[in-house]
C-alpha cells in the first residue's frame, strides 16, 4: 500500500494520479481515497474504460486528459460532478456519450473535448475551420443546455438560443470515405475539357478525330457561303 501512495499526488481532496501508463483505474486509489475524493486527476495514463470511478461518490472535479478513452465511455452516476475534461482521448462520434453524461452527470456545467476526433477544433484538425467548429457547438449544448462553458470558450445567450434552435441538425457527420463523395477538382476540369472538345471536333472518313472549323477560322467568303446557304453561289451573291 505504501507502494502505491507514493504513486499519487495527494493535496487535501484533490487526488492526482498521473503518467503511470495505467490501462485500468488502480483498486487502491477507489479504496483509500473515494469517500473524500473532490477532485480526480488521471491524464496521461493509458486507460480505456473509467471502472471503478464508483468509488469516487462525492467527486466534483474529473480530469481525464490524454487516455485512450473511446465511443463506449461510461461513467457511474456522480450527482455533484461539475467539470470534465477529456481531451486528447479517441472520441470520434460523440452523441451517445453527450446523452449519456445528460444522464449521469446533472450538474455538469464544464465539459472540455479539445484534441478529439468529434471536436472539429482548427488547431488541431487544420482542415476544420471555425464554422465546422461552431456547429459543433451547437450541437453539444442542445444535448447539455447547462453548460456554462464548453471547452475553451463561456457559452453565450446568442449560443444557447442558436443551439436550442437548430443544434440538433448539427450532428459533425464523419464521411466514409474521402473518394467518390464529390467530384474532384481535377475530374471537373476534365470533363469540361472534354465538352468543349466534342463541341469543335468531329471524326473525318479515317475516324481520326478533327477540329471543326468556326466562324474565326472561316474566310471571308466561306463565312458569307455558310450564312446563305450550300445552293447560292458567291457569283449569285453579287
Amino acid at each position: 500500500m505504501a507502494r502505491n501512495e507514493s504513486l499519487v499526488a495527494l493535496n487535501g481532496t484533490q487526488i492526482s494520479y498521473i503518467g503511470h501508463d495505467g490501462t485500468d483505474i488502480p483498486e487502491f486509489l477507489g479504496d483509500t481515497y473515494g469517500h473524500f475524493a473532490r477532485r480526480l486527476d488521471l491524464s496521461f495514463n493509458l486507460l480505456r474504460s473509467l471502472a471503478g470511478l464508483e468509488m469516487f461518490t462525492a467527486l466534483e472535479e474529473l480530469i481525464v486528459d490524454n487516455n485512450l478513452l473511446g465511443n463506449d465511455l461510461l461513467l457511474p452516476r456522480l450527482p455533484n460532478l461539475h467539470t470534465l475534461t477529456l481531451n486528447k482521448n479517441k472520441l470520434t462520434d460523440i452523441e451517445d456519450l453527450l446523452e449519456h453524461l445528460a444522464d449521469v452527470t446533472p450538474s455538469l456545467v464544464y465539459l472540455s473535448l479539445l484534441g478529439n476526433e468529434a471536436c472539429p477544433n482548427q488547431l488541431v484538425s487544420p482542415d476544420k475551420d471555425e464554422d465546422d467548429y461552431q456547429r459543433y457547438r451547437y450541437f453539444v449544448l442542445h444535448k447539455l443546455p447547462q453548460l456554462k462553458f464548453l471547452d475553451t470558450r463561456k457559452v453565450t445567450q446568442k449560443e444557447m438560443m442558436e443551439a436550442q434552435a437548430r443544434g440538433a441538425f448539427m450532428k459533425v457527420v464523419k464521411p466514409k470515405s474521402e473518394a467518390g463523395s464529390l467530384p474532384s477538382v481535377a475530374t471537373s476540369t476534365m470533363e469540361s475539357t472534354q465538352k468543349a472538345t466534342d463541341s469543335s471536333a468531329t471524326t473525318n472518313s479515317d475516324g481520326r478525330l478533327v477540329r471543326k472549323k468556326t466562324q474565326r477560322d472561316m474566310s471571308d467568303e466561306e463565312r458569307y457561303q455558310s450564312e446563305r446557304g450550300p445552293n447560292q453561289s458567291w457569283d449569285a451573291a453579287t
